[in-house]
């Protein structure tokens, strides 16, 4: 495909382009939407492209919601709060957030959040316990892990 000289695009184009771009990556409306906008698109063909991307099932956020979780849980060891706070941030509905956690076995986060703690406690090289038990709770729940689940497990940590 040619790009236009005057940096534009014409509907059809854009289509094109945005067909890959969700054909390469699961995408939110919202990516899409933006990236339709960086190529100066207006908001009738805007609206009118995206319901293409529907149709042709380029585009669905359930899908998307379900793979992103998937991933930045396997891949990245996010607990169930930092993913919802994310797909919330990217506008996904409260349906889509809710399958999409149901994509993580609670074996498989289970797993994942002892491996991560075990993992974080003993790379932590702090003598003073407070601190030390400070700077695990803090990283876990950064990751996104439900504060008690961390404070069961500190204290866990802590007697062995």
């Amino acid at each position: 495909m040619k790009k236009p000289t005057n940096n534009t695009f014409t509907p059809k184009e854009a289509l094109q382009k945005l067909e890959h771009f969700c054909a390469y990556q699961e995408r939110c409306h919202e990516e899409v939407i933006a990236k339709l906008y960086s190529l100066k698109m207006t908001p009738d063909e805007i609206e009118s492209i995206v319901v293409q991307l529907i149709e042709g099932n380029f585009l669905n956020e359930t899908r998307f919601a379900c793979s992103f979780a998937r991933g930045k849980h396997r891949i990245k060891s996010w607990g169930k709060i930092r993913i919802t706070n994310e797909l919330k941030a990217r506008n996904i509905s409260s349906t889509n957030i809710t399958l999409a956690l149901k994509e993580i076995t609670s074996e498989e986060y289970f797993e994942t959040f002892e491996n991560l703690a075990e993992r974080c406690w003993n790379n932590l090289s702090e003598s003073d316990t407070l601190k030390k038990r400070k700077k695990f709770c803090d990283y876990m729940l950064r990751r996104g892990f439900e504060s008690n689940l961390v404070y069961e497990k500190v204290k866990e940590l802590e007697e062995n």
